[in-house]
């Protein structure tokens, strides 16, 4: 990392990836869509916006909004709030539609800032994956041939007694009702454990900036 780079800060490197126009041939044009403070607690890696955030600008404006919220267990003042949940997409900008859904998120995004972004976030205690796009990048060697073995290998560790802080989930898309139906386990066995985890770190004391 350059001298540079290292004095930048998280605002100013916030900036920097919503001017960002590197896939300036986006079907609706770039709009990245980004949250983050330095007292971040929890942070969400997810896909990419669909249109309705593209629009809004609001990251998880939508229906996956709604029920990853639900999950978690907070409202959505609570979500909202920067200084507990950073929300990372792997792709910033919304990729268009293709014949199944939205495309993938663009491959440029998350090599050109993750890095600089989650090393400006130094308070992180729990990371949420979204989609096998976030376990590829980030699962390691926990990451299992397919999603649901990823998802299921994480509930195995859940019952075994142990508390990753690492923690891969499906999308909550609506695209995904068939596979929460065949896979009921996530809602008994992983999210009331996802929801008490969030809650002592929702709950927790606020970072003093002069810390």
């Amino acid at each position: 990392m350059q001298a540079r780079d290292r004095d930048t800060t998280l605002p100013v490197l916030l900036e920097e990836i919503r001017a960002c126009r590197v896939c300036a041939d986006l079907p609706e044009g770039p709009r990245p869509v980004v949250a983050a403070a330095a007292g971040a607690r929890i942070v969400i890696i997810g896909q990419a916006p669909g249109r309705r955030v593209h629009q809004s600008g609001v990251a998880w404006d939508d229906a996956s909004g709604d029920r990853l919220r639900d999950w978690l267990g907070v409202s959505r003042a609570e979500f909202d709030d920067p200084e507990v949940f950073a929300l990372v997409p792997m792709g910033f900008c919304y990729p268009g539609t293709g014949r199944s859904g939205d495309l993938p998120p663009r491959p440029e995004c998350a090599p050109l800032w993750h890095e600089r972004l989650l090393a400006r976030l130094p308070r992180i205690e729990l990371t949420v994956l979204l989609s096998r796009y976030a376990h590829d990048r980030y699962l390691g060697d926990r990451k299992r041939r397919t999603l649901t073995e990823s998802v299921r290998a994480f509930r195995d560790e859940l019952v075994a007694g142990a508390a990753p802080s690492v923690v891969p989930l499906p999308h909550p898309s609506p695209r995904n009702n068939r596979w929460l139906a065949r896979n009921r386990w996530l809602e008994t066995d992983v999210l009331p454990w996802l929801r008490r985890r969030v809650a002592e770190l929702v709950a927790a004391d606020p970072v003093d900036p002069t810390d």
